[in-house]
């Protein structure tokens, strides 16, 4: 492990003004997103969905890096160029899923533990040599009666720890997202109450297993209301809450919280970030690391259609521009007439 290359990719991943673009879904889900735009999935259409994406102009002044999957980091675009070779000629760093998925936990109905440890040192090592330079490992807290339990928990903050380690030890930045899921009936109360159990755990953990806080980015969810729940949160409740929890348990050693969406609009999760960088300073980077807030308008503006490409491409740009205006507090609802 080196200490100072870790850094130093943590820090290039937080530039001012960026962010990463997640584009790390398996085949599984990005065959449902495709479906949703009456697109069939196949490793083609899922190519050139992705080259429409990373070859976008312009995009690098406001995305750091890009998280692939296993099937996209072995792919190239139309000129023959491997995809993590054509994010690195744009200042973009190369990143890569390496979870295997969340599943049933034994023993405990509602709840999942993440899988993937098995050979990930291994794979580790191979993705390194294919320009990888940090990586993501997604925990599912779910919220609902009775959970999420104690052992859930601890199990899913257990892998991302030793995660965190086997990724430093192979030279690579870790990327922890212990998600607290926002599908349910619960109050921002109750978010926040999980949220905050979910982090002290997953720190506790990650100390335990020697992890160089100042060479990983964390990636939690943000603090909301439920979506099924009476009373939605406002942004700026949301804000609050968010980063009070946060205040209360990660260390200031961390060096950046780079938000998911976690199925908030598009609008809704820059609006969140911008409140939150607005608020004033912290002790981390407060930036973003979006799938579907990023995506979903090039998706629905490309359909499979090349003639779509440049708009869809500028729908894509408009968006993290948008999330890069917010990584300072300086966005505002005109830009969205821009």
């Amino acid at each position: 492990m080196n200490k100072r290359e870790l850094e130093s990719v943590a820090q290039a991943l937080l530039k001012s003004g960026k962010g990463i673009l997640a584009a790390d879904e398996s085949t599984g889900t990005i065959t449902k997103r495709l479906a949703s735009v009456d697109v069939i999935s196949t490793a083609e259409t899922r190519r050139n969905y992705r080259e429409m994406l990373f070859g976008t102009e312009g995009a690098e002044a406001f995305i750091s890096g890009v998280i692939l999957y296993d099937e996209t980091i072995r792919q190239a675009d139309r000129h023959g160029t491997p995809f993590p070779e054509l994010l690195k000629g744009k200042g973009i760093i190369p990143g890569i899923k390496v979870d295997t998925g969340a599943k049933e936990m034994a023993g405990f109905p509602g709840e999942r533990v993440t899988e993937g440890l098995g050979g990930l040192r291994g794979r580790l090592a191979e993705y390194r040599e294919m320009g990888a330079r940090f990586a993501k490992w997604r925990a599912v807290i779910n919220i609902g009666a009775g959970i999420p339990t104690s052992a859930c928990i601890k199990a899913n903050a257990h892998a991302l720890a030793r995660y965190a380690a086997l990724c430093q030890e192979a030279g690579i930045v870790p990327i922890v997202e212990p998600e607290v899921m926002m599908t349910g009936t619960n109050t921002i109360r109750r978010c926040e109450e999980v949220t905050t159990l979910t982090l002290q755990r997953v720190f506790d953990e990650l100390l335990d297993q020697r992890v160089l806080l100042e060479g990983m980015l964390l990636k939690p969810n943000m603090v909301l209301s439920g979506k099924k729940c009476s009373r939605q949160a406002g942004v700026q409740e949301v804000a609050e809450a968010t980063l009070r929890c946060f205040l209360r348990v990660v260390p200031a050693a961390v060096p950046g919280v780079v938000f998911l969406s976690g199925g908030q609009s598009a609008v809704k999760a820059t609006q969140h970030l911008n409140a939150m960088n607005g608020m004033g300073s912290y002790p981390w980077e407060l930036s973003f690391s979006y799938g579907r807030a990023l995506q979903a308008p090039a998706l629905n503006t490309w359909r499979g259609e090349d003639e779509n490409v440049p708009q869809a491409q500028r729908a894509l740009y408009h968006r993290a521009r948008c999330n890069g205006a917010a990584r300072h507090g300086r966005y505002t609802g005109k830009m969205e007439e821009a």
